[in-house]
């Protein structure tokens, strides 16, 4: 009889052991389901997360590209704006030289007026010598006055072009104020902390 009423017990328990392990089970595939699912949501904001880096990595791609072909355009306007200030500058070296030429004449021919000093005996022929001197002094000194007029041309070129390249760099400045508008606006959208 005893082992009758063991029997039972024994069915009973292994009821409850089998009850137990199918909750044990159940719970176990429900933690495991539990985190599939969060490593797919994981995965889905991962995913967005990159797609997001990827097109503002396109977007600021796009802005430099803009900004280099700005910044090359404006470099050849500077360059050409260059070119013609070095020719001005070899035009006004052409015109210096020959201004040193007039006036190495010049000392060669106030040069010429030391033999006066020396021969006060001979004044009058001296005189006229000099006359024929001071002529050429003026006709020099009026070609001096032609090439100051002439480099004074020049400077006004320079300064021209000078303004001309002020407004360029004016002009880029507001192309870089128009071109930092995005990053601007970009900077609001996604504050960096």
């Amino acid at each position: 009889m005893t082992e009758d009423q063991q029997e039972p017990k024994a069915s009973s328990d292994e009821e409850i052991l089998q009850a137990q392990y199918l909750r044990s089970l159940s719970s176990f595939e429900g933690i495991i389901l539990a985190q599939i699912e969060m490593k797919n949501q994981l995965s889905h904001r991962l995913n967005w997360t990159i797609r997001a880096g990827l097109i503002l990595l396109g977007v600021i791609a796009f802005s430099i590209l803009v900004l280099l072909l700005t910044l090359s355009s404006q470099i050849n306007r500077i360059s050409e704006v260059v070119v013609n200030i070095n020719g001005h500058f070899d035009a006004i070296t052409v015109r210096m030289d020959r201004v040193s030429s007039a006036m190495g004449s010049m000392e060669t021919q106030v040069a010429l007026l030391a033999p006066i000093d020396a021969s006060t005996a001979v004044m009058d022929k001296e005189m006229y010598e000099i006359t024929g001197y001071m002529d050429g002094m003026r006709k020099n000194l009026d070609g001096i006055r032609g090439q100051l007029a002439f480099v004074r041309d020049e400077v006004a070129n320079i300064s021209g072009t000078v303004g001309n390249m002020n407004r360029e760099v004016g002009g880029m400045a507001v192309e870089m104020h128009e071109m930092a508008k995005p990053a601007r606006t970009m900077n609001r959208m996604f504050p960096i902390p």
